[in-house]
């Protein structure tokens, strides 16, 4: 899903340090976020959630009450528009998995700088995840036990839709599957939406969820084709 910029963001995290200091790293770009609330625990944030709206919400995962996944597993139920990025000092590997799997549109860790951190956030407005190559490659690891049978909707996926679903679980940007693979990006753009509609899936993280557990990705992941 896309959203207008600047987008409307609620950040939900219990450390009001680290809170307000991101609350200030963002306000200095108001093109692209609006900070329209802040929480302290699960609860706080799925009710501010609800009176806000915001298009976006920031969450961190160990908080009082509620943890960030369960929060984030209710937000996803109730407001499906809303996009949840996971911020989170957690490197657990099962944390990142359960986050993708519930339809999180991102998992970034607190120790990624200020310009990573804008890049991937104007990632999400323009639908795609927030999900850096570092924790892509920790994905794939967290979903090696799952089944390497594909689904059978894989099979009904053309060979350029293959391509680019693997390029995605490889966290290849938009403009960097078009020149991988030497089409437009709006072509891109048009195998996705026919990818997310062929496998029923939400978001760009899901698909790239799919493709780790299908097997869809070789392991190491191959470089991007030359034109």
């Amino acid at each position: 899903m896309l959203y207008s910029l600047p987008m409307r963001v609620l950040v939900a995290d219990d450390h009001r340090l680290f809170r307000q200091g991101l609350i200030g790293l963002m306000r200095t770009r108001p093109d692209l976020v609006q900070v329209v609330g802040e929480a302290n625990t699960g609860p706080e944030a799925l009710a501010l959630a609800e009176a806000l709206r915001p298009n976006l919400v920031l969450m961190d995962i160990s908080m009082p009450g509620l943890d960030g996944l369960q929060a984030a597993r209710l937000l996803r139920q109730s407001q499906p528009g809303t996009a949840v990025v996971m911020l989170t000092a957690s490197e657990i590997e099962a944390h990142l998995y359960e986050a993708v799997q519930l339809g999180a549109a991102g998992y970034l860790l607190k120790s990624l700088d200020a310009a990573e951190l804008f890049e991937l956030l104007e990632a999400v407005a323009c639908g795609e995840a927030a999900l850096t190559r570092a924790m892509a490659a920790r994905l794939l690891k967290s979903v090696a036990w799952h089944s390497t049978n594909p689904d059978e909707a894989a099979h009904t996926l053309t060979e350029r839709e293959v391509d680019v679903l693997r390029l995605v679980a490889q966290g290849a940007s938009n403009p960097q599957i078009a020149t991988g693979l030497c089409i437009t990006v709006n072509t891109v753009k048009v195998h996705l939406r026919n990818i997310l509609e062929k496998l029923q899936l939400a978001n760009r993280t899901q698909a790239a969820t799919f493709a780790l557990q299908n097997g869809l990705v070789p392991s190491p992941a191959p470089e991007l084709p030359a034109c």
